[in-house]
Protein backbone atom coordinates (compact mmCIF):
# COMPACT_ATOMS: atom_id res chain seq x y z
CA UNK A 1 0.00 0.00 0.00
CA UNK A 2 1.36 3.37 -0.98
CA UNK A 3 1.85 5.89 1.84
CA UNK A 4 2.26 9.58 1.03
CA UNK A 5 3.36 12.20 3.56
CA UNK A 6 4.31 15.87 3.22
CA UNK A 7 7.91 16.71 4.04
CA UNK A 8 9.61 20.06 4.50
CA UNK A 9 12.85 20.44 2.56
CA UNK A 10 15.37 23.07 3.70
CA UNK A 11 18.37 24.17 1.68
CA UNK A 12 21.43 24.48 3.89
CA UNK A 13 25.12 25.20 3.26
CA UNK A 14 26.00 21.52 3.05
CA UNK A 15 22.86 20.08 1.43
CA UNK A 16 19.22 19.66 2.34
CA UNK A 17 17.44 18.80 5.56
CA UNK A 18 14.10 17.02 5.42
CA UNK A 19 11.47 17.01 8.17
CA UNK A 20 8.18 15.12 8.34
CA UNK A 21 6.03 17.25 10.68
CA UNK A 22 3.24 14.63 10.84
CA UNK A 23 5.63 11.92 12.05
CA UNK A 24 7.01 13.33 15.31
CA UNK A 25 9.43 15.60 13.45
CA UNK A 26 11.11 12.63 11.78
CA UNK A 27 14.16 14.03 9.98
CA UNK A 28 16.91 13.13 7.54
CA UNK A 29 19.23 14.92 5.15
CA UNK A 30 21.14 14.63 1.90
CA UNK A 31 24.01 16.39 0.17
CA UNK A 32 21.92 17.03 -2.96
CA UNK A 33 18.19 17.38 -3.53
CA UNK A 34 18.18 13.94 -5.19
CA UNK A 35 19.98 12.35 -2.23
CA UNK A 36 17.67 14.16 0.21
CA UNK A 37 14.64 12.73 -1.60
CA UNK A 38 16.14 9.22 -1.57
CA UNK A 39 16.90 9.54 2.13
CA UNK A 40 13.36 10.86 2.75
CA UNK A 41 11.88 7.77 1.07
CA UNK A 42 14.17 5.49 3.09
CA UNK A 43 13.42 7.35 6.32
CA UNK A 44 9.66 7.25 5.71
CA UNK A 45 9.77 3.54 4.87
CA UNK A 46 11.78 2.76 8.00
CA UNK A 47 9.45 4.75 10.23
CA UNK A 48 6.28 3.19 8.84
CA UNK A 49 7.82 -0.29 8.92
CA UNK A 50 8.85 0.15 12.58
CA UNK A 51 5.40 1.41 13.53
CA UNK A 52 3.75 -1.55 11.83
CA UNK A 53 6.08 -4.07 13.49
CA UNK A 54 5.64 -2.44 16.92
CA UNK A 55 1.87 -2.00 16.58
CA UNK A 56 2.21 1.77 16.94
CA UNK A 57 -0.54 3.91 15.46
CA UNK A 58 0.52 5.75 12.32
CA UNK A 59 -0.79 9.31 12.08
CA UNK A 60 -2.79 10.36 9.05
CA UNK A 61 -0.88 12.58 6.63
CA UNK A 62 -1.72 16.26 6.43
CA UNK A 63 -2.62 17.85 3.15
CA UNK A 64 0.39 19.45 1.53
CA UNK A 65 -1.38 22.82 1.55
CA UNK A 66 -1.72 22.64 5.36
CA UNK A 67 2.05 22.46 5.94
CA UNK A 68 3.98 25.72 6.29
CA UNK A 69 7.74 25.05 6.11
CA UNK A 70 8.53 28.41 7.74
CA UNK A 71 6.30 27.65 10.73
CA UNK A 72 7.84 24.17 11.03
CA UNK A 73 11.34 25.67 10.96
CA UNK A 74 10.40 28.25 13.59
CA UNK A 75 9.12 25.49 15.90
CA UNK A 76 12.30 23.45 15.56
CA UNK A 77 15.02 26.10 15.41
CA UNK A 78 13.63 29.64 15.72
CA UNK A 79 17.09 31.16 16.04
CA UNK A 80 18.47 29.69 12.81
CA UNK A 81 18.18 31.67 9.58
CA UNK A 82 15.92 30.09 7.01
CA UNK A 83 17.09 29.65 3.44
CA UNK A 84 15.15 28.08 0.61
CA UNK A 85 12.29 25.97 1.96
CA UNK A 86 9.50 24.02 0.30
CA UNK A 87 7.06 21.19 0.94
CA UNK A 88 7.00 18.08 -1.21
CA UNK A 89 5.05 14.86 -0.94
CA UNK A 90 7.15 11.75 -0.29
CA UNK A 91 5.66 8.39 -1.16
CA UNK A 92 6.68 4.82 -0.47
CA UNK A 93 5.16 1.37 -0.41
CA UNK A 94 6.55 0.52 3.04
CA UNK A 95 5.83 -3.22 2.76
CA UNK A 96 7.54 -3.54 -0.62
CA UNK A 97 10.45 -1.37 0.52
CA UNK A 98 10.89 -3.44 3.69
CA UNK A 99 10.81 -6.69 1.74
CA UNK A 100 13.57 -5.43 -0.56
CA UNK A 101 15.72 -3.53 1.94
CA UNK A 102 14.94 -4.64 5.50
CA UNK A 103 13.86 -8.26 5.22
CA UNK A 104 15.69 -9.50 2.16
CA UNK A 105 17.65 -12.66 2.85
CA UNK A 106 21.11 -13.21 1.47
CA UNK A 107 22.79 -16.54 0.88
CA UNK A 108 26.00 -17.22 2.81
CA UNK A 109 28.31 -20.16 2.33
CA UNK A 110 30.23 -21.31 5.37
CA UNK A 111 32.50 -24.11 6.46
CA UNK A 112 32.13 -26.06 9.71
CA UNK A 113 33.90 -29.15 11.02
CA UNK A 114 32.44 -32.47 9.83
CA UNK A 115 31.77 -33.66 13.39
CA UNK A 116 29.75 -30.49 14.12
CA UNK A 117 27.75 -30.93 10.92
CA UNK A 118 26.95 -34.54 11.81
CA UNK A 119 25.91 -33.63 15.37
CA UNK A 120 23.68 -30.79 14.16
CA UNK A 121 22.04 -32.99 11.52
CA UNK A 122 21.43 -35.67 14.13
CA UNK A 123 19.63 -33.06 16.26
CA UNK A 124 17.61 -31.86 13.22
CA UNK A 125 18.86 -28.30 13.75
CA UNK A 126 17.94 -25.63 11.22
CA UNK A 127 21.35 -24.26 10.25
CA UNK A 128 19.98 -20.94 8.99
CA UNK A 129 17.96 -20.35 12.14
CA UNK A 130 20.87 -21.22 14.46
CA UNK A 131 23.21 -18.92 12.55
CA UNK A 132 20.70 -16.06 12.58
CA UNK A 133 20.12 -16.42 16.31
CA UNK A 134 23.86 -16.52 17.04
CA UNK A 135 24.54 -13.50 14.83
CA UNK A 136 21.70 -11.53 16.43
CA UNK A 137 23.05 -12.32 19.90
CA UNK A 138 26.51 -11.10 18.86
CA UNK A 139 25.15 -7.93 17.22
CA UNK A 140 22.93 -7.06 20.21
CA UNK A 141 25.82 -7.64 22.60
CA UNK A 142 27.89 -4.93 20.91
Amino acid sequence: MLSIYPACFYKEEDGYSVIFPDLNWLATQGDTIEEAMEMAVECLAGYLYSCQKDGTAIPKPSRMSDIDPIAVSNQIAPEEPLGEAFVNMVSVDAAAYAKEHFEKSVRKTLTIPAWLNAAALEMNLNFSQVLQEALLAKVKAR
